[in-house]
């Protein structure tokens, strides 16, 4: 039995992790805004609500529910996609609002897991908007390009932890349904390529990444990898 940790456990990817943790016997510490019903009745979920956008707060309010444990591997995956558009529309506080959640919020929660737990292995859900740039997609890109240097960062000054910053391809997420349904393809071509390229269901997605993350044990820490790239 091994302890993960997962942020963003209410819908998609980490609604699935965590389920397919579960389902190997694990035991899952869980943080989110909303409490996934489908673990109710789980003795092995434990479940903190909290919105990490309140990064002034986080330290304090997360320390007794960390405190003293050992995690076996730790998944930042919690992240919003921000509004597809040209970046000179988008005005520094919707750039802010995309960083908070996707950057400084992991910051502070591996400095709070640093400071009051004992952590094996951190990974960051990453993108490959983070390596390449596309129209549009401004915020989310920046976010996830930060996200891969903060992981970088933190493997040279914290060896004891392997970190890694992950791409898990494309998957059907409501993001990947808010990017498809409600922007403009023409305006913005990597829509379309989404939208004809391969879409993981998240179940099938998680099941890979499961098996997956010991395998990234393998690479230097603090690289960034794009599963679909793993030989």
């Amino acid at each position: 039995m091994r302890n993960i940790l997962i942020t963003g456990v209410g819908s998609g990817l980490g609604k699935a992790l965590a389920q397919t943790y579960l389902e190997k016997g694990d035991k899952v510490y869980a943080i989110g805004r909303t409490f996934p019903k489908a673990f109710d009745h789980s003795s092995l979920f434990f479940f903190f609500p909290y919105d990490l956008n309140e990064t002034f707060m986080l330290k304090e309010s997360l320390k007794a529910f960390i405190k003293g444990h050992t995690f076996d591997i730790v998944i930042l995956n919690a992240g919003i996609l921000g509004e597809i558009k040209i970046l000179q529309q988008t005005n520094l506080e919707e750039i802010k609002r995309v960083m908070e959640l996707n950057v400084w919020a992991n910051k502070e929660l591996i400095d709070t897991l640093i400071e009051n737990a004992t952590v094996k292995q951190i990974v960051g859900i990453s993108s490959g908007a983070g390596v390449h740039g596309s129209k549009g997609w401004g915020a989310y890109a920046l976010s996830k390009a930060a996200l891969n240097m903060l992981v970088n960062i933190y493997a040279k000054e914290v060896p004891q932890i392997h970190f890694a910053a992950l791409a898990p391809g494309v998957i059907d997420t409501p993001m990947i349904h808010q990017i498809i349904d409600h922007v403009d393809a023409k305006e913005f071509p990597s829509v379309e390529r989404l939208k004809n390229g391969p879409i993981q269901k998240a179940e099938d997605a998680a099941k890979l990444l499961v098996n997956t993350f010991d395998e990234l044990l393998k690479y230097e820490s603090g690289s960034f990898i794009d599963i679909r790239k793993i030989p």
